[in-house]
């Protein structure tokens, strides 16, 4: 992999244009992502309006819990009202706090790195597999220190990570794992779905995921203990047994029943959206065969979810012209994260070479379920026509 200086961008052009009507996602003619609502969506929130159950007591929350856990695998399932406090919850359900290091990977959206602050512990910055995108072991297992609490392994995109190499770094050094899955619903590790293999698991339902809520997320863990502390946390952390009596400090984080309806809709269909999914990554490669760019794609062993359909350029000066040439086509594409250890509050002044290269050169393609073979030949050939002039 060719190793480039990072520096931010200096043209952004996924917001810089805001005011201008011609750049918004509204007027876009393909955006990036649009949420796949064609199953019972409607009728279970309407069911939620007339029977008045709208806030976050009502029968839809157990249900959608119940189908999410059943769905990743048996673990205990907490709703929540957002993938980040999914995060905060998790951490300090496990413990995580001051003089604590948590190993994170850099190339992630920021929220992990911010609940990791939040909790009072230091972020501790891991490089990306150049394959998977994802954390790498290897890295990870040079930075463990005696401060070391948990690895907080994010899955990329879509793509899951090494988890048994991660397992094994935790058993071995008597650390918590913690999966963040907001990206990651329908990805598995050898025919397992991901957020089965940590001591805790987070999800995010946000309207651009592969399923979606409007806000919403998800804790779960195969142990009842940090379930039920987890839940305890997410109520105010009141008494069972007495009215507004708490005995630790608490939060407001539920999941409202007008969202858990939406998201027991959302499940019901999740195989239609995935195979879809799949299909879309499928055209990508096909339409962009003989080009200057490559896709991130599914490695061995692993289900690949293609939350987001993403591709790297050769060459890193082509990365915003590319996406300026898109936009004007009526294209919407988003950039790969920027890596957490160059934010300029984080003052981390190290370098990854990896998840440098991979943030410089990639961007994310239109990924919404409802796409057809003919818009993805559209872009292809816009990119083609990029490369041709």
């Amino acid at each position: 992999m060719r190793i480039f200086n990072y520096s931010p961008r200096s043209v952004r052009v996924d917001g810089s244009e805001a005011k201008n009507a011609k750049y918004s996602i509204q007027n876009m003619k393909i955006p990036v992502y649009k949420p796949s609502l064609v199953g019972n969506e409607k009728k279970y929130v309407n069911e939620c309006l007339d029977t008045t159950w709208i806030s976050s007591r009502g029968d839809f929350v157990s249900k959608f819990e119940t189908a999410f856990q059943n769905y990743v695998g048996g673990a205990h399932a907490v709703s929540v009202c957002n993938g980040t406090v999914a995060l905060h919850l998790a951490m300090i359900a496990l413990g995580v706090g001051k003089g604590d290091e948590v190993l994170v990977p850099s190339l992630t959206y920021i929220a992990p790195v911010n609940m990791i602050l939040v909790c009072g512990a230091t972020p501790v910055f891991i490089d990306s597999d150049p394959k998977t995108w994802c954390i790498s072991p290897q890295d990870a297992k040079k930075k463990i220190t005696k401060k070391t609490k948990a690895i907080l392994a994010v899955h990329l995109y879509g793509h899951a990570c090494n988890m048994p190499e991660l397992k094994k770094l935790c058993a071995n050094h008597d650390l918590w794992l913690i999966e963040d899955c907001a990206e990651a619903v329908g990805t598995k590790y050898d025919h397992q779905h991901v957020g089965s293999f940590g001591d805790v698991s987070t999800f995010s339902f946000f309207g651009n995921k592969t399923i979606t809520t409007g806000e919403g997320g998800m804790v779960c863990s195969p142990k009842s203990e940090i379930r039920d502390k987890i839940y305890h946390l997410k109520t105010q952390a009141v008494s069972p047994s007495m009215e507004y009596y708490h005995d630790d400090v608490g939060f407001n984080y539920r999941m409202t029943n007008i969202c858990a309806a939406i998201g027991l809709g959302q499940i019901e269909h999740i195989d239609q959206i995935l195979l879809r999914k799949k299909q879309i990554a499928h055209w990508y490669n096909e339409e962009l065969k003989g080009l200057p760019v490559s896709m991130h794609s599914e490695e061995k062993g692993t289900t690949h979810s293609f939350w987001m359909c993403s591709l790297l350029v050769d060459r890193a000066e082509q990365h915003d012209p590319l996406r300026v040439w898109l936009k004007d086509k009526g294209i919407e594409t988003r950039p790969v994260f920027l890596p957490a250890h160059k934010m300029p509050y984080l003052n981390n002044n190290g370098s990854l070479p990896v998840a440098e290269n991979i943030s410089a050169r990639g961007m994310n393609l239109p990924s919404y379920p409802a796409l057809e073979h003919k818009d993805v030949k559209e872009i292809a050939g816009s990119v083609r026509k990029f490369f041709s002039r």
